[in-house]
């Protein structure tokens, strides 16, 4: 492994969504993540684990965690792991014996990163949840969408991705530090939750300054101005204006053909449906392309709205190799970049179990191998192609 992280060893037990995500990162940047999957399949159906990019980079081994010996298993484990990864509800751990308590006794340095949505305390700790529910209830759900509709749906990026996962990498990295600075390990409860709100900080302050209105679609950033917005083109495409300051707006009007003198102020609310029904007009009488061509290099921030796989196509992309192929997928590059021990995806997602020997044995387990083997606590399946 090469990377920042370079012999760090993290232990994920398998999960969802956000935990995996986070996993993964770190195995980006060169740790040593090692998946526990469980003998039987996930409650959501997630194809050919071969192509589940979240486990990128990953070993997995298969325990048995309702098996006596399968506690004993994941500690023997977490006694060589700087890192542990739970994403379960609250107490689900400690009933199967591997919870924070036995993990930070047997190793005092650990990092035991939590990731739940509603946290490990609270009314709503106890509750099923998704990602939907947890930016909903965070305040991030309401803003986003038209004035006249519901709220729109930003994927399960803004909360399981990034007011859950990188927060609970950033949260690890410096425990981390820490351990590493002091001999002490901690927990560290990473709550979808507490990150989307944190996430929401700049909307906060903007709010109790009486510059953010609570109804959707009426403000600078949420689609209320329409020089931040998006317009439909002649071939039903859409173009992304973000034309905020100034002189970036007047770029914008000379591009479209407009002038000030023809138009409200950028800045009059009242003008606002005025600026917009005029954009709209100019917008769909070119294709998305013929529009990419003319703002393409200038200063209007404006760009062309492009699917999944469009961006993969994307000249400055391809140029920075934001994507790169692996393993016959083409896929998101590691991120962020270093300039000195840069990441690097190094293996494909694995099947279920198919390190389970070669971990076991790593990891100074090999001496119970047969009879976790022999007895089920562990199981070994092919590897993956």
């Amino acid at each position: 492994m090469s990377g920042p992280l370079a012999g760090v060893r993290v232990v994920e037990l398998a999960g969802i969504g956000p935990g995996p995500f986070a996993a993964m990162l770190l195995a980006d940047l060169g740790a040593d993540v090692v998946r526990v999957d469980r003998p039987e399949p996930g409650a959501l159906p997630t194809g050919d684990p071969r192509r589940d990019l979240l486990n990128r980079g990953k070993r997995s081994i298969v325990v048995d965690l309702k098996h006596p010996d399968g506690a004993e298993v994941v500690l023997g484990l977490v006694d060589q792991a700087a890192i542990v990864i739970e994403g379960w509800r609250p107490g689900v751990a400690e009933r199967l014996g591997i919870g924070p308590q036995p993990a930070l006794e047997r190793n005092p340095g650990l990092v035991y990163g939590r990731m739940t949505g509603w946290g490990q305390h609270g009314p709503l700790a106890d509750a099923a949840g998704h990602d939907i529910g947890y930016i909903a209830v965070a305040g991030a759900l309401h803003p986003i969408g038209r004035p006249d509709g519901p709220p729109q749906i930003p994927l399960n990026l803004v909360g399981d991705f990034g007011g859950g996962a990188l927060y609970l990498v950033v949260g690890c990295l410096a425990a981390l530090h820490v351990a590493r600075t002091t001999g002490r390990g901690q927990v560290v409860d990473a709550a979808i939750v507490d990150g989307t709100a944190h996430l929401t900080t700049m909307f906060a302050g903007l709010l109790a300054d009486g510059i953010w209105q609570a109804e959707r679609g009426r403000n600078l950033l949420d689609g209320g101005a329409p020089f931040y917005d998006v317009y439909v083109t002649a071939d039903g495409g859409h173009m992304a204006v973000g034309a905020l300051e100034p002189r970036f707006y007047a770029e914008l009007l000379r591009l479209l053909g407009l002038t000030d003198e023809d138009l409200p102020a950028q800045h009059d609310v009242t003008g606002w449906p005025v600026l917009r029904t005029r954009f709209a007009e100019v917008f769909a009488n070119r294709t998305r392309d013929e529009w990419t061509t003319l703002f393409e290099g200038t200063d209007a921030c404006v760009a062309p709205v492009l699917s999944l796989a469009e961006a993969q196509r994307h000249p400055h992309l391809v140029a920075r190799a934001t994507f790169e192929e692996h393993f016959g997928v083409r896929q998101p590059a590691v991120a962020p970049r270093l300039s000195q021990t840069p990441g690097a995806i190094v293996g494909s997602p694995p099947l279920p179990g198919a390190d389970t020997e070669t971990v076991l044995t790593e990891w100074g387990l090999g001496t119970h191998l047969r009879r976790w083997l022999g007895n089920g606590a562990v199981s070994q399946t092919e590897r993956a192609r």
